[in-house]
Order: C-alpha cells, then structure tokens, then sequence
C-alpha cells in the first residue's frame, strides 16, 4: 500500500521543489532562502504553498516550462501530470493490498497508495470509515496524495456506513474502482474471468425439481432457493438483461415476503 522507497522518496524531492517555487513567487516566506530550508520546514509551515498550488496550476506549467532545478524530462512530466489532481472531501472506508478506498462526494471510488508510510499505519483500520480532506495527484500510473490528510472527528451512523459500503461494493462488481489518474494507461485493477459453475448449477436444480415438501414451511423455503437458483443459472448463462433483473429480483421478494409470513405464523404458534 506504498510506494516503492526510491519513489516515495522521489515525490518528496518533486513536491518541496514544486511548493519552493510556489514560495518564491509568491513571496510566502520570505525569510526562506534555499530548498534545503523550505523542505525542513513543519509541516503547518508548508501549507501556504500548498494551497497556493492548488489555487493556481498555472504555477506548475510555470515551474515546468522553466525548471529552475533543472531536473530531467521525465519528472518533469510527472509534475506536470499534477495538473490533473482531484481536491475535495473523501470518505477512506477500508485498506486493503491494492490500495485504501477512497470515496468521493461524486460517488467515485479511488485506491489510493500510500508515500512512505502506509496509510492504515496514519489512520488505521479500526478508525475507519472516516472523513478527510485530500488533493489526490497521478504518479507512475497510480494514485497517490500530496503528503497531508485533514480527518474530520465524527462518527458516522449507520446509514451512511450502509451508503459508502454500498457505493464501493457497486464499483468493484462493475470494475470500477479508479487505480489511476492517467487515462492513456490501462487500469491496474485485476479484473478475473468468472468461474463456470453453470454445470453444478443445473445438477443442483434438477435434483431440487424432484423434492417434494412436507411441509408449508419447506414449501415456502424451496420456493425462495429455486427462484435464487433460476437468478444464478441465469448470470452463469450470461443471459441475465435488465428486465429479467427486475422480473427476477421480484419473484426473489415475493418468495421471501411468503417464506417471512411463514415464520411470524410459526412462532405465534
């Protein structure tokens, strides 16, 4: 969930470069003299800068088009990727190995690596889902941030947790979580074949068309499991359109509403 060390080393050397341009034009600290005394500098000290960066992307064409430090073509091209950074709020709901989700107030869904330190190591996994302010910034085909997150103390109830765990399920089953910001390079999400179950499948539902009930509540039972079947078969099958979605998903209720009524009987019994 981090960059390799030579590279995470490589975007500090990038970032406190770019921000000491930014500085110097904009005459923020004017008590700062070199790039040594700017990137030693606290934190909360580089701030100015780097709001004034994100203000302003004109500053990095600026810093690119002049390299005053005089660094190769080739990371100058990275920085000048910088111009399509995503800035905003960002729900982090889980680490995992390719990358911690971020969610978006648009919905998208990110996975975001780490620079140096991991980021269940800065906001660990216990505390999540939670709420930050980040600038998400594209680096070597993948998704980074700019080196600050501004977390929000809140507790989040229960139907947002359901929202966000929704909206990230949703993007994985559709291939749709963002691994880069650099649209001319493929995505690094893995994207595995589906495994064909059909034959077990059908085995299974021939031998359930041959069971009869003994019961209203195996009956009941039986009924909710087929229609799951048929919606199984079906995706197995790759003939599952939209409207045999709708059709299906109804009779998948309708059977649980029956099987429900069955079991609120049988207890008041």
């Amino acid at each position: 969930m981090t960059l390799p060390p030579a590279d995470g080393k490589l975007f500090f050397e990038l970032m406190w470069k770019l921000q000491y341009y930014v500085n110097q034009q904009r005459g923020l600290h004017k008590d700062i003299s070199s790039l040594e005394e700017y990137a030693s500098l606290p934190a909360e000290k580089k701030l100015k800068a780097r709001d004034e960066l994100w203000k302003d992307t004109k500053l990095i064409e600026a810093y690119v088009r002049e390299n005053p430090d005089a660094i190769p073509a080739a990371e100058l091209q990275i920085i000048l990727k910088w111009k399509d950074f995503i800035k905003g709020s960002f729900f982090i709901l889980r680490h995992l190995k390719k990358g911690s989700i971020f969610i978006g107030n648009d919905n998208q869904v990110y996975a975001v690596q780490g620079i140096q330190d991991p980021l269940d190591e800065l906001i660990p996994s216990y505390a999540l889902p939670q709420m930050v302010e980040a600038v998400l910034l594209p680096f070597k085909g993948q998704i980074i941030y700019d080196g600050l997150l501004s977390g929000y103390r809140v507790h989040f109830g229960g139907g947002i947790r359901s929202d966000i765990n929704h909206t990230y399920t949703v993007a994985k089953q559709k291939n749709r979580v963002i691994s880069t910001l650099e649209p001319y390079q493929l995505p690094s999400v893995e994207i595995k074949p589906k495994k064909n179950i059909l034959p077990q499948l059908k085995e299974i539902s021939a031998t359930m068309s041959k069971l009869k009930s003994a019961s209203a509540l195996q009956k009941s039972a039986l009924a909710l499991a087929c229609a799951s079947l048929e919606l199984s078969i079906a995706d197995a099958e790759g003939t599952l359109s939209s409207d045999q979605i709708d059709a299906r998903a109804r009779k998948i209720h309708k059977a649980s509403i029956r099987l429900l009524n069955m079991l609120d009987i049988m207890e008041e019994e």
